[in-house]
């Protein structure tokens, strides 16, 4: 056997090993001996892709694309959602569905994938046009009815578009029923059908849970945080430059929106979902606990890390990702200077819009009223902690009075942030930057309260749990 076959075998061996780090060294070493092998290329690009280095993964797609891989469309699909979802370039993910789709125009993963980029920069009737065009390639397609049903809403009731989910679902699986039933709650929501609409949804929600077999351990979640404050018991001290503003709270609280509205500011760049705190909190073994003990050098290396990932920018870069409540006292204890912002808003209102949601399996709170609840009470819990830690660099922002009155809102955000009064940032709306959110449709219309008080549409269905919301 030549030396560049071991060379593949050894990569192969690698790379279904899951040794990420090995198996990307080995091709590297194969494809310095033997440059012209396109799967090659492309399985270096997919190692690369995993271990987050997504410039390098381009580059090796491309080279692959350059030596005839098969399946080209594939490739052109990978590059378009390390540009979209990691790099931030909407327009070059654009180019790239195109040429996957110059390449088998009847390719329908390339086809969502781009009717969800027109949904992200707001394009509403393209959106529409590409997942009715990929349904009629594949009238079969769950996901496909399910997107074009999302960007469908009206307050009339489409009789026809409700028909087509509600025969889908019956011959579906558990996990298209999940789609279809998310689309159908919400078509049936947006046109005043609230008593179908939340039956859909706990049929929806239902359905998630079979299919992911997701189930959310309150106890272990308690236990959590109790490990959270007990290892971040004392403020953060030091003088490390922020290198972001982090905008945080639960899901659909109004980060979204918050956000926007500070990118309408000259000196603010909007960084969106960056997942750079979740990936940085999952390489650390032993986390929280092992943050406490961790030597300055260490601190330093995971700094490194999540300054390498951030986007390019110019000015105030914000870091828009919920979740990231979970994990103040390691921003604080990597940047102790970070302004955090903590959107929040009325929890009835919270939990109904989570529960009208097909979220991540990981979310598993949200499958049931009574499981967010319980999440809803940690998560106060929690900020009660971070507030007595860092009154001073947590900054409220309550979205039922920012929508009623946003003027003194946005002011006391932006002196929070040590910027200027700007009139931009109450055009959020017509910014044309990418959203990858459930908000990306609400950002794209002047400041309302229509969403302010939507609980009351499900007031019934709401009565097991106000206790546990306090409401």
């Amino acid at each position: 056997m030549d030396d560049w076959q071991d060379l593949l075998s050894e990569a192969s061996r690698l790379r279904k090993l899951g040794r990420t780090d090995a198996a990307i060294d080995a091709y590297r070493r194969l494809l310095a001996a033997k440059p012209d092998l396109a799967d090659s290329w492309y399985n270096l690009g997919w190692l690369q892709r995993q271990a987050r280095a997504f410039e390098d993964a381009l580059i090796s797609y491309q080279r692959a694309l350059d030596r005839g891989v098969a399946g080209a469309e594939e490739v052109h699909l990978n590059r378009a959602v390390i540009l979209s979802d990691f790099l931030h370039r909407p327009d070059d993910a654009m180019e790239e569905l195109k040429a996957a789709l110059d390449r088998n125009p009847d390719y329908v993963p390339a086809l969502l994938n781009l009717g969800n980029l027109h949904e992200d920069v707001g394009q509403r009737e393209q959106a529409k046009d590409v997942y009715a065009h990929a349904l009629e390639i594949a009238p079969g397609s769950a996901l496909a009815l399910a997107r074009l049903a999302t960007v469908s809403h009206s307050a009339e009731r489409d009789a026809n578009l409700e028909a087509r989910l509600r025969g889908a679902i019956r011959s579906a699986d558990a996990a298209e029923q999940a789609d279809l039933g998310f689309a159908l709650a919400g078509l049936l929501d947006a046109a005043g059908a609230y008593e179908e609409a939340f039956e859909a949804a706990r049929a929806a929600n239902e359905a998630s849970r079979t299919s992911t077999r997701a189930r959310y351990d309150r106890s272990a979640h308690e236990a959590f945080v109790d490990r959270l404050i007990a290892t971040f018991k004392e403020p953060a001290i030091g003088g490390a430059d922020a290198p972001a503003a982090f905008i945080c709270g639960l899901f659909r609280s109004g980060s979204t929106l918050v956000e926007q509205i500070l990118g309408g500011h000259s000196r603010v760049q909007a960084g969106g979902e960056l997942d750079l705190i979740p990936a940085l909190v999952a390489a650390i073994d032993g986390y929280p606990e092992a943050v406490a003990t961790a030597d300055a050098a260490t601190i330093e290396r995971w700094r490194d890390l999540y300054l390498a990932g951030r986007p390019a920018h110019d000015g105030l870069l914000t870091d828009k990702r919920p979740d990231n409540f979970l994990h103040i006292g390691l921003i604080k204890t990597l940047f102790p200077a970070a302004k955090i912002i903590h959107t929040r808003r009325d929890p009835r209102d919270n939990l109904v819009s989570l529960y009208f949601l097909h979220l991540d399996p990981s979310m598993a709170y949200a499958l049931d009223l009574a499981d967010a609840a319980h999440w809803h009470g940690q998560y106060a819990r929690l900020m009660r902690h971070w507030k007595s830690l860092y009154p001073n660099d947590i900054f409220d922002v309550d979205y039922d009075t920012l929508v009623l009155d946003p003027k003194p809102v946005i002011a006391g955000l932006l002196d929070f942030l040590g910027l200027e009064w700007e009139d931009a940032v109450l055009d959020f709306h017509r910014h044309d930057r990418a959203v990858k959110t459930a908000s990306v449709w609400q950002v794209r219309q002047p400041l309302h309260a229509r969403s302010s008080g939507r609980w009351r549409n499900y007031d019934r269905q709401l009565e097991p749990i106000h206790d546990l919301i306090g409401a």
